[in-house]
């Protein structure tokens, strides 16, 4: 018989702010409804807030201790945008009692930009045309890719050409997979609107994002993930080479005033000899605190960490604490919706019903 929870005197987050005090089950691994049954074991939550748990639409995971780590800050979905080989995602997503990851399995690259160049790196990432470019996402299907990820850099023989990664989002969607672009700089940015990408992630570090560029982005829906953490990170290691954090900053601002979509994403790793390499789980809270000053509000920032990046990804079972949906959970002192930083005081994280200790 499965095991009922129950939380009393709870704050409840809507995606709208928060409810009166109340009582929320669960039941196992789901949330139960409002009449649960008499509970097995009562979580007194007077004077807290309870969140879904928050998703990570952009990690990079080495070993279940990753893992551990976003789990124990209360991120409890992690999207994963490159990982190989297909033993590793196979066993990061059989992993019990941790965060659970998605992935992107190995992306698209051009031959002789700084991805192709990482040790280690496969060879069946890199796409040099066209025909290659349908090959790749044949390959990222048979391998469970849940979406596919390709990295826009500049022009060959450094990164794809146009028609190689017009190529990538054509097969993609003709296997109704979404499509999430690397872009850091404004030339990358725009290879990836003209080839109709689904979601950015990153924003430019070496210019504000043109206003045409962003309004061609809003009427074709795409979306962004804008890592300012990574943005923030990369710009102060390579400020010599006229990188600035504000761009990336003020570019999110417009997206903002434009009303495209954001979602919440670090770039979070922990490998070795990259530029640089934000915590797994804490970033995620730089990041909600990082787009507050871009211009969002906390509430905003909250749904950009749980329903829209569920919605987004079709993850249907979770992102909303609502009965039937997976029991991913977030208790925190204070209140985030209008303190941001109160995600951080974190009283408890259960994932699919189960307590993280």
């Amino acid at each position: 018989m499965a095991t009922v929870t129950a939380f009393e005197d709870v704050r409840v987050f809507t995606g709208e702010g928060l409810t009166a005090p109340r009582t929320v089950h669960l039941r196992g691994a789901e949330i139960a409804s409002a009449d649960g049954g008499t509970p097995d074991q009562v979580v007194d939550c007077s004077g807290k807030v309870l969140l879904p748990g928050l998703i990570d639409a952009h990690i990079h995971v080495l070993g279940r201790s990753d893992l551990e780590t976003l789990a124990h800050w209360g991120v409890t979905t992690g999207l994963d945008m490159a990982a190989w080989p297909r033993s590793l995602v196979a066993e990061m997503r059989a992993q019990k009692g941790v965060t659970q990851i998605l992935s992107a399995t190995t992306p698209a690259v051009g031959r002789g930009g700084n991805h192709a160049k990482m040790p280690g790196f496969p060879a069946d990432g890199i796409v040099t045309d066209p025909q290659e470019a349908r090959a790749f996402v044949e390959r990222r299907v048979a391998d469970g890719a849940d979406y596919i990820k390709i990295v826009t850099e500049a022009a060959p023989p450094a990164g794809m050409d146009q028609e190689s990664v017009d190529a990538v989002v054509a097969a993609a969607h003709e296997h109704g997979l979404l499509v999430v672009a690397h872009s850091i700089t404004t030339g990358a940015f725009h290879v990836a609107v003209e080839a109709g990408v689904d979601i950015s992630t990153h924003t430019p570090v070496d210019a504000v994002l043109d206003e045409a560029t962003v309004q061609r982005m809003l009427a074709e829906g795409m979306i962004c993930s804008p890592t300012l953490t990574m943005m923030r990170g990369i710009a102060s290691v390579r400020a010599a080479a006229g990188l600035r954090y504000e761009h990336a900053r003020d570019t999110v601002t417009r997206f903002h005033r434009a009303g495209i979509r954001i979602l919440v994403g670090t770039d979070a790793n922990s490998a070795q000899g990259v530029p640089f390499a934000p915590r797994h789980g804490e970033s995620l809270h730089d990041e909600l605190e990082n787009l507050v000053e871009a211009g969002l509000t906390p509430v905003e920032v909250l749904r950009a960490a749980t329903s829209l990046t569920a919605e987004t990804f079709g993850l249907k079972d979770r992102g909303e604490i609502q009965p039937g949906k997976r029991a991913d959970l977030l208790l925190v002192d204070g209140d985030p919706t209008r303190d941001i930083s109160a995600t951080r005081d974190i009283a408890g994280v259960w994932i699919a019903g189960e307590r993280v200790r």
